[in-house]
């Protein structure tokens, strides 16, 4: 009996030793819970992948020294694919354009809490461009003789790129569909560095770009600037913004919003033709919310 009795007693100590070490492996020296699960990061296609591959590690790599857990951060193929995400809980926190972000605040909560600065302001334009050897010097000029232009807008998902300048285009009734159109033609080219590189080579007319990511583009030499010229720009958009699930903790948050403000880095900075970062909140987006129920896009 004494012989059982001390092997109970062993076996228990076991047990409580084995807790007491998980529970230090997820505390930090304070006693406070840690999570050691990867924080999940999707990010839409502003650029082509492999242009943001670098920038992205270097993202990845500071948030997990700031977060002190594993962060992760992926490109997407596509806009839709980083709100289905969202949706469906296969990520924490999503870089939106303004229009995605709305539609996913609309399907899953997903909540704003930082953007990006260009020159020091949160604000971006929908630009028309075209090349410089076309006669166009205005969108009204380019629409004289819309049937002989070849259009190009980027993801069908981009607010700069798709929404804003199609609400353009349909107020002047040029347009109201891919398929249904005053153009000579009408393409989705997926980024907006696409449209850009498809204005400059002359594969298209005139196309529909962020303001921000034009101007980047430009600056890092990957398009020239002499080539194209801009014919129309929209009103000021609230810029991009940085979301995170509806269920994360505001001690998250907080350590989120931190982390971006204080990043100075040029390279990751400059994947998103940014100045650097501030803060952020639904109420941002009101207009382009107003956009996208005037297309039927969300729902009241």
């Amino acid at each position: 009996m004494k012989k059982f009795l001390m092997l109970m007693t062993i076996f228990s100590l076991m047990i409580l030793s084995a807790c007491t070490g998980n529970e230090a492996e997820n505390t930090d020296g304070n006693g406070k819970e840690q999570s050691n699960e990867t924080f999940t990061i999707g990010v839409i296609p502003v650029q082509t992948e492999g242009s943001m591959e670098a920038a992205m590690e270097k993202l990845q790599s500071t948030l997990s020294e700031k977060l002190d857990r594993d962060v992760d951060v992926e490109v997407y193929p596509d806009y839709n694919g980083v709100v289905e995400a969202m949706n469906y809980d296969k990520i924490d926190m999503a870089y939106f354009g303004p229009l995605t972000y709305v539609i996913a605040h609309e399907k899953s909560g997903a909540k704003a809490i930082i953007t990006q600065l260009i020159d020091e302001e949160p604000f971006y334009y929908s630009y028309i461009i075209t090349h410089k050897d076309n006669p166009w010097n205005s969108l009204e000029d380019l629409l004289k003789n819309s049937s002989e232009a070849d259009f190009a807008f980027g993801d069908i998902n981009s607010t700069s790129g798709s929404l804003i300048p199609s609400i353009e285009l349909k107020d002047r009734e040029v347009y109201k569909s891919e398929d249904e159109h005053s153009f000579k033609s009408v393409r989705f080219t997926g980024s907006h560095d696409a449209t850009a590189l498809a204005v400059q080579n002359k594969q298209v007319d005139a196309g529909a770009i962020d303001s921000a990511i034009y101007n980047q583009l430009v600056d890092s030499g990957k398009v020239d600037g002499d080539q194209i010229k801009t014919i129309w720009k929209s009103e000021k958009l609230f810029q991009y913004p940085w979301a995170v699930h509806k269920n994360t903790d505001e001690e998250t948050i907080k350590a989120l919003k931190e982390a971006f403000l204080a990043i100075e880095d040029p390279e990751i900075l400059d994947a998103f033709g940014a100045s650097g970062f501030t803060e952020a909140s639904n109420e941002d987006y009101e207009s382009i919310r107003q956009a996208a129920l005037k297309e039927g896009l969300i729902k009241e």
